[in-house]
């Protein structure tokens, strides 16, 4: 099957929407922290409200999508993303850059599920090809905005917010000229949202919750990275482009990596549970070496080893959630998979912050080992209510 023109188009938006977020987004600590003299406690309340802010952006985006399409969507949620970036670019102090923040998430948070929604409907013959081309794209521009922000914001920061709105303005111009199409979608938005109320099984709903418990917890852990710990970088003199490299890092071995684990991938792919044992295990050895980091070696030492922990547990929770699914409900148990991250991102900030600000890094880093070790406990117990045959 051949990719249609506009499903490449909109992998091409969505690589540069990314890539325009991911300038700003491992910097927003250390901006807060150091530029604007707010504590880390501060600035993970603000990162909190922000992740809020994408997750109504998020469900508003899917309703739009339905009542408007996805063009008109997508366009509303771009200028919305360019008057903030714009105001960031001359009123960034404070409490203007946390306004011009939370503005900005809600936008985001319209874009991507609107770009998912356009592309499924665009090639419903697409299937999963669809759907991990698109997720490639973000994770290249995670890996190229986080990068090239370090090096841009070791300048000045003025010239990170004015890289990120170039790239709106280009993502907009694309959308402008390509976007612009009729679909027919057949599936409302809150189809899938009420459907949930109706399944008359609970277990595997209460499967999915519990499995969606241990993701929050993992990425309460892993969100340090972007913020607790990239301030600590900057204490232990890691510069700016050293720490962006690690998220280079990050993107390139979640490429490189996967033909070093698919033989276990392959071997055990029966077993996707012992899958997640073994990658909560390998973040908590990425937290234990990362505690001891004083040296720029040993944090990328950190970072691989916490992103093969990423390879094993990412993508096993959606594949769980699409065999715990019943017919015709796959999207809302993706949805609330999607949601229990962003909780994690939301709330790992503040839990971060707070500890580092009361005590220091090293009740931090032992704090999130905690955390996944009551993650191996709703990991082990998620699957008990359901029946032998559909245990995962």
């Amino acid at each position: 099957m051949k990719m249609p023109k506009i499903v490449k188009m909109l992998i091409i938006g969505m690589a540069i929407n990314i890539t325009g977020s991911s300038f700003l987004w491992p910097l927003n600590t250390i901006y807060m922290n150091e530029e604007l003299g707010k504590s880390l406690s501060t600035a993970g309340v603000v990162l909190m409200i922000n992740a809020f802010g994408s997750v109504i952006g998020n469900l508003l985006g899917g309703s739009l999508f339905d009542k408007i399409g996805g063009f008109r969507s997508i366009i509303f949620a771009s200028l919305l993303n360019i008057l903030s970036l714009v105001g960031l670019n001359f009123l960034n102090d404070w409490p203007w850059y946390p306004f011009w923040l939370v503005i900005l998430g809600f936008g985001g948070g319209i874009i991507v599920p609107a770009i998912y929604a356009m592309a499924a409907a665009s090639w419903p013959n697409g299937g999963r090809t669809t759907f991990n081309a698109i997720y490639l794209a973000q994770n290249l521009g995670v890996s190229i905005g986080a990068a090239a922000g370090g090096f841009v914001a070791d300048f000045s920061f003025s010239y990170i917010f004015m890289a990120n709105l170039l790239l709106y303005v280009v993502f907009i111009l694309i959308a402008l000229k390509y976007y612009n199409i009729d679909l027919e979608v057949h599936l409302k938005n809150d189809e899938g949202i009420a459907s949930v109320a109706q399944v008359k099984d609970k277990s595997k709903f209460t499967a999915l919750l519990l499995l969606c418990t241990m993701f929050s917890l993992c990425w309460i852990g892993y969100v340090q990275w972007q913020t607790t710990i990239a301030t600590y970088t900057q204490t232990v003199g890691i510069s700016l482009k050293q720490y962006s490299l690690l998220w280079t890092i990050n993107g390139v071995l979640i490429l490189a990596g996967q033909p070093l684990i698919a033989p276990f991938i392959n071997r055990f792919k029966e077993k996707i549970k012992l899958q997640m044992f073994i990658g909560l295990t390998i973040f908590i050895i990425s937290y234990l070496v990362t505690s001891v980091a004083e040296q720029f070696t040993m944090f990328i030492v950190g970072m691989v080893i916490l992103t093969f922990g990423e390879m094993f547990v990412w993508p096993a929770v959606p594949a769980i959630a699409n065999q715990l699914a019943p017919k015709g409900r796959m999207g809302a148990y993706q949805g609330i998979v999607n949601a229990s991250s962003t909780v994690g991102k939301a709330f790992g900030p503040v839990v971060g912050g707070i500890l580092v600000d009361v005590f220091d890094m090293k009740v931090m880093f032992y704090s999130m080992i905690l955390l996944i070790l009551i993650g191996y406990y709703f990991l082990y117990i998620y699957d008990r209510g359901i029946s032998k045959q559909d245990s995962t």
